[in-house]
């Protein structure tokens, strides 16, 4: 799946992804200072700032500035310390700077896009529901999907295709796609996730194509590797994994939970290259994945790969 699972879960929902991995990995502690550097509704960060207590500190960060209100409200909720920011996880530096702060005790990251962004059709993530082709995670700045797609070239969207989201069939999709908007500019969900069936000849899939059985939608790729293009999302986190190791303490953890093989393998050669650096003293020696229960009970947590880090104690 593509789809980040339930990355900060509204009340009565189910729990974000791998909490219990997230909280094992930063051991969170009275008195702390930690930063979830994607928010969404507080999923994680309800329970770290519930562990924090009242002489701690929370900071939390979102790109996407609809998603601070609930967080706010849930943040409240338990009664301890916390900041949040409508901001970019590759500007950590500087906000930690502006609330007085240089390093900090926990940073976790939880990529891709919530359930949230998924199921509002006017975000335009989802294949499965109608709507703008936006994905833009701030939508004050950049360029649509649409409007990316409106200029592309057929090289460079194959490439973005296969690097971005796995896609076997991304020259055909490509091409499909150019050829396309000749006739008329895509601007649709529906109407690019129809067009990639037909491109990939699957324009009967079926999600349950007999009992017990389950497959992943023919756009699912696609509509990976475009919202990944439209948030550089690839340049942001290089830039978090880069600054990661001066932003926290010494003993400090960080913890990222990545959606797509790109970003894992960029995770885990930056904790690797810092654990022979002397940066790190320990790294995740497995990547760490849901259980089965977890995978059934919330199906778009199936691709989810969480890894951490202590930067070296002095």
């Amino acid at each position: 799946m593509t789809e980040r699972a339930h990355r900060s879960t509204p009340p009565g929902e189910h729990r974000p992804v791998l909490l219990d991995a997230v909280l094992a990995a930063l051991d969170p502690r009275p008195g702390q200072i930690a930063v979830d550097c994607t928010v969404g509704w507080a999923g994680h960060s309800v329970e770290i700032l519930r562990r924090l207590g009242p002489d701690g500190l929370l900071i939390g960060l979102d790109w996407d500035v609809d998603n601070l209100p609930k967080a706010r409200e849930r943040l409240a909720a338990v009664g301890h310390p916390f900041q949040l920011e409508h901001a970019n996880f590759a500007a950590l530096p500087t906000i930690l700077q502006k609330h007085s702060l240089h390093q900090v005790d926990l940073i976790l990251a939880d990529l891709g896009m919530s359930s949230m962004q998924v199921d509002d059709p006017e975000r335009g993530f989802s294949y499965r529901r109608d709507g703008p082709l936006d994905m833009r995670m701030d939508r004050a700045r950049g360029r649509t999907a649409a409007q990316i797609l409106a200029t592309i070239a057929a090289a460079e969207l194959a490439e973005a295709l296969r690097e971005l989201g796995d896609e076997e069939q991304a020259e055909p999709i490509a091409a499909a796609i150019v050829q396309a908007r000749v006739q008329a500019p895509l601007e649709r969900t529906q109407q690019l996730a129809a067009l990639i069936q037909q491109a990939t000849g699957q324009a009967n899939w079926r999600l349950h194509p007999k009992a017990g059985g389950w497959q992943t939608h023919p756009a699912a790729k696609t509509f990976q590797a475009l919202r990944i293009l439209v948030n550089r999302e690839l340049g942001n986190l290089g830039n978090l994994v880069r600054v990661l190791p001066t932003c926290l303490r010494p003993g400090g953890h960080g913890a990222i939970i990545s959606f797509h093989s790109g970003e894992d393998r960029l995770v885990k050669d930056a904790f690797r290259a810092g654990m022979r650096g002397g940066v790190y003293d320990r790294i995740s020696e497995d990547l760490i994945r849901p259980e089965v229960m977890e995978r059934d009970i919330n199906p778009r947590s199936r691709s989810a790969k969480l890894r951490w880090a202590r930067k070296t104690a002095l």
